[in-house]
Formats: C-alpha cells, structure tokens, sequence
C-alpha cells in the first residue's frame, strides 16, 4: 500500500514542500500555545478552571 502512495507522490512536482511546511505550522503551533500557558495570568487560569464546576443558574441551559 504504501508503495503505491509513495509511488504516486514522487511524481508530483514540488511536494517536497509540504511535509516541510506542516511541520513549521505544528511547531509554530506548539510554541504559541506554551507560551501562552507560561504567560498566562494565575487568576485568568483559576477563573476559567472553576467554571465547569460552577453551579449558578447563569452556566446552565435550560431546556
């Protein structure tokens, strides 16, 4: 099976590009993300993590 995928993927012009450019996308990403975590304020974080468990009638659907 792969055989036939690499096969066919090595006759197309240019596609050398974009394993490449997936990759600077994934870790571009990645280190957006961390340093969003580490910069993040600590008061930010609690208030967010405590929503789930927050049992005033404003969080929740009514049906």
């Amino acid at each position: 099976m792969l055989k036939f995928v690499k096969n066919h993927l090595e006759t197309i012009a240019g596609v050398e590009i974009y394993p490449i450019i997936s990759l600077l996308i994934f870790f571009g990403f990645f280190v957006v993300l961390f340093w969003w975590v580490f910069t993040a304020k600590k008061d930010y974080i609690s208030k967010v993590s405590n929503i789930p468990l927050d049992t005033d009638n404003q969080n929740q659907f009514k049906l």
